[in-house]
């Protein structure tokens, strides 16, 4: 017997994505052609660094745009993962990016090689 509260089939997707893919980019768009600018600065960041990492284009459905807000309790898109944890949006991976965190964090969980 599954409880309708929980029984969530966008959340099960992106829980799925994310258990799937080490390094995981809900954004508008696809890496190729980001269609907001702070996708673009996210996917920019991740190339520049030679991170492999999978973009999920959340412009295609709308309950999946408002099902990864409500996964995260993150207001904005896009949303990065990590090995299964939620780094952080735009703003947050372009500081983590500058300060030279993301490459530390990159580094540590084995997605990106020094």
């Amino acid at each position: 017997m599954t409880d309708t509260a929980t029984a969530n089939p966008v959340h099960d997707f992106i829980a799925k994505a994310v258990a799937d893919h080490p390094v995981l980019l809900f954004m508008k768009g696809v890496p190729e052609e980001p269609r907001c600018g702070f996708s673009s600065v996210v996917v920019q960041i991740l190339d520049h660094l030679g991170v492999d990492f999978v973009g999920v284009d959340v412009l295609q459905s709308e309950p999946l745009r408002e099902g990864i807000k409500t996964f995260t309790d993150w207001p904005t898109i896009p949303q990065l993962y990590v090995k299964g944890e939620f780094v952080g949006g735009a703003d947050i991976i372009r500081e983590m990016f500058q300060s030279g965190e993301l490459k530390t964090l990159l580094t540590e969980q084995g997605v990106l090689t020094a």
